[in-house]
């Protein structure tokens, strides 16, 4: 029996090392930047009927969801109180990254007061990661294992300066993103869930756990969710050795060494921008691993357009900026309006890739040694050149303030790179009237 792949040629190559194989049938739908971004998963959680399962690396105390509804906290309290089965697997830190419990849901005594204060139903689990490192996956799973699952993977914490608008008018702004996904791969997303909530490494410990039924393991799924679409997806991870035991396979998929750890998220960005033709256009926060940066290098060799948007206020490593050597290399970041009608720089959050308008992915794993090496991550990759086209011309539209949903990816790129470099232009001018957020870097 075939699985819908039969005779599949991509131009971009599927790596072999994977957790999880590569499944045709799925619906994927891209929000940009975190209002629209939790409005949606709002929605799904108010319209869920079973279960609402979540994988939280940073949640910050003042976090608010959208249109006054309440904490995440607040949220999913209301859906436990239904009745539903609410699960949440937040990240513990070590002394390792202690710096960071501030902007975590680690399980101080301050944590556990306010969900003794609010009678919480939510069943918990704090997992810590290989000392140093970070459970950094961003996931939330509606009604796991119906014919209606819904998941949305991506970059966005749950931090107040995330919670903004597309077009980023105001100050200390963050943009980024989820995919929501339905279809065969989101059985993918529900065995991680799965594997991680059995093996979350406090699950034993006397403030390990929170909420009646959170010491009882999960089943694995058994069974592939339908065909909810047209697209081809591969979910993706970065999975330290020896993190995990129980290495099953998910339903349709091969045996795979888990013990060994998985690195499936370098390989494929890896594999992917070797293959590129055309066009690479990175949204990224870090880009700091010699590989990928070679990897670029030697796309810029072959005549590819690259354009890489990221922070404009964070400092870049000279490889990278050394690409700036190529006029077919774009380092760019955003602004938005601030309250004071001043340029206000927009911090790239998000971590994705599109290339030659037909490959991508979206996820928490960013081009630096951590998440591709060390933490837990989590990306979708999609083989579909109308959601690649889609997703380009939304995230374009954005940042230049022009739709270019009517040119191919080569051209949007190359418009890209002169409206980028004239704005850096208009910046320098002091000039605060220019379309879009795009700005050129190395200039």
């Amino acid at each position: 029996m075939g699985n819908g792949l039969d005779g599949w040629h991509p131009a971009i190559p599927v790596v072999r090392a994977c957790s999880y194989p590569t499944r045709p049938g799925n619906a994927l739908r891209p929000w940009v930047d975190g209002e629209p971004a939790f409005r949606r998963v709002c929605e799904a959680i108010d319209s869920a009927s079973q279960s609402v399962w979540v994988t939280v690396a940073f949640m910050w105390a003042n976090f608010q969801m959208p249109d006054c509804r309440g904490s995440a906290l607040d949220i999913l309290n209301r859906a436990a109180a239904r009745g539903l089965d609410v699960r949440v697997i937040f990240w513990r830190p070590d002394p390792e990254t202690d710096n960071l419990k501030a902007n975590a849901f680690w399980g101080s005594a301050e944590q556990f007061a306010q969900l003794m204060e609010s009678h919480s139903a939510i069943r918990i689990r704090w997992d810590r990661a290989e000392p140093g490192f970070c459970q950094h996956q961003k996931s939330w799973f509606i009604d796991a294992g119906t014919d209606t699952e819904t998941c949305f993977l991506g970059g966005i914490n749950l931090n107040p300066h995330s919670m903004v608008a597309p077009g980023h008018r105001g100050e200390n702004q963050n943009h980024d993103l989820y995919f929501e996904l339905a279809g065969p791969a989101a059985v993918d997303v529900h065995h991680n869930f799965v594997q991680r909530w059995n093996e979350a490494s406090e699950r034993h410990s006397f403030d390990g756990r929170w909420g009646s039924g959170s010491d009882i393991d999960l089943p694995f799924p058994r069974t592939v969710p339908s065909r909810r679409g047209d697209v081809v997806v591969r979910i993706q991870r970065t999975i330290h050795r020896g993190r995990y035991r129980d290495g099953r396979a998910t339903p349709g998929g091969a045996p795979f060494n888990i013990d060994a750890g998985e690195q499936s998220n370098f390989d494929q960005h890896c594999a992917a921008i070797r293959a590129a033709c055309r066009t690479i256009y990175l949204e990224h926060q870090h880009i700091d691993v010699p590989e990928i940066i070679d990897c670029l290098r030697q796309a810029l060799c072959r005549g590819v357009e690259i354009v890489a948007v990221m922070p404009a206020a964070a400092e870049h490593p000279e490889c990278l900026t050394a690409l700036g050597a190529f006029e077919t290399f774009t380092l760019a970041g955003i602004a938005g309006l601030g309250h004071d009608g001043q340029r206000k720089p927009v911090w790239v959050h998000s971590k994705l890739m599109i290339i030659d308008g037909e490959w991508g992915t979206v996820g928490s794993c960013n081009l630096h040694r951590h998440s591709l090496f060390g933490n837990s991550e989590l990306n979708v990759a999609f083989w579909d050149r109308y959601t690649a086209g889609a997703l380009l011309s939304e995230l374009l539209r954005e940042h230049l303030g022009r739709d270019v949903s009517g040119i191919d990816d080569l051209v949007a790129l190359r418009t890209f790179r002169a409206i980028a470099r004239e704005n850096a232009g208009l910046l320098k001018s002091g000039c605060t009237a220019w379309p879009g957020l795009a700005f050129e870097l190395l200039t």
